[in-house]
Order: C-alpha cells, then structure tokens, then sequence
C-alpha cells in the first residue's frame, strides 16, 4: 500500500517578496531591467527552508507594464532569469495584463493560483501565498489558500480579506510558515 503526500506550495508574488520593489511616492514598482533587479536580503535561505519542508516555490506576478508597453516580454523574461538564476523557484506564473484587459490571471483574482495548482497538482487548502499587496491576499482567499501579508506601509488600500499573518518581511513570513508546520 503506497503513502499518498499531499502536493503543497508557497505561492509568491515578486517585487517587494523576491526582489525590492521600486517605491515611487510610497508605492512599489517593478524593477526596470534585470539590471536593476536586487534580492530581498535573506530571501535564498528563506526559501531554502521552505524547500526542505517540501513545499513547491512558485511565483505568481502581475506585470501590467508589458500590456501598458513599458516593458517587453524580454525585458521581463531576463528580470524573472535573475531570479532563477539566484533562487530556488519552482516555476513563475506570470500575468502580463493591465486592469482593464478583463482576464482571470490578474491578481485580485485568484487564476495564476488556480493555474498553479492545476499544473502541479496542489492541494490549496494546504498552501500559502507571501504577498505584499492587497491583490496578494484577496487572490491567496478567492483561491483558498493562506495568505501571509508583509505589509511595508504602501500608500494603498489594504487587503479586503484578513490575511492568516501579517509580517514585516521575508524572513518573518517564512518563520510564521514553519511554525504552522510544526503544529500539524
């Protein structure tokens, strides 16, 4: 008789999780180019222990700025490629969408999650999402899954539902994640 292991996985977004964010009047923006991408400090030993826990890593961005054509999709490609290159991802899903474009990828909406768990076969109700914004947290509850919010303060209106933690950054996301495993 075989042991059947649930599939799990820590959705993240990108910018302000991964890599800073560029913060212009108190609100965060993705860096331009790859060149002017910068690791969150700790974030490959935080999704270390994340991995050693067995939990799938993927990204889940919004990019709005290749429909608002201020970014190409190599441009993006090379931004996401430093990424990879430096941390333990799994895989990136990302929407290239602006607001207005109607699709069911975009953050607040819950389809990259969805997508996610298609693709890789998860159980959501026994994964997380570590988000910056509002659009994180509102996803990580359409799509049921546990949102851990570090809240940098961004002049923005906060999310719409509770998220299970709020955190000031990377390293405490992860601590609250480790401690939620070490209670099953």
């Amino acid at each position: 008789m075989g042991v059947h292991t649930v599939r799990r996985a820590i959705f993240l977004d990108r910018d302000g999780v991964l890599n800073e964010a560029v913060i212009r009047d108190g609100k965060p923006y993705p860096p331009s180019s790859a060149a002017e991408v910068r690791l969150i400090e700790g974030a490959a030993e935080s999704l270390a222990r994340l991995k050693a826990l067995g939990y799938f890593l993927l990204v889940a961005t919004n990019q709005p700025d290749v429909a608002r054509g201020t970014q190409t999709m190599d441009e993006l490609g090379a931004i996401n490629a430093v990424l990879e290159a430096a941390l333990p991802l799994d895989a990136i899903f990302i929407c290239p969408h602006d607001s207005g474009d109607g699709c069911a990828c975009r953050k607040p909406k819950p389809g990259l999650l969805l997508l996610g768990a298609e693709h890789w076969g998860l159980s959501l109700a026994d994964c997380y999402m570590i988000g910056d914004r509002w659009r994180d947290m509102d996803a990580a509850a359409a799509a049921g899954v546990a949102g851990v919010w570090i809240d940098y303060g961004y002049r923005e209106r906060g999310p719409a539902s509770p998220p299970a933690a709020r955190v000031k950054n990377l390293s405490e996301a992860v601590d609250w994640i480790v401690i939620q495993e070490n209670r099953r």
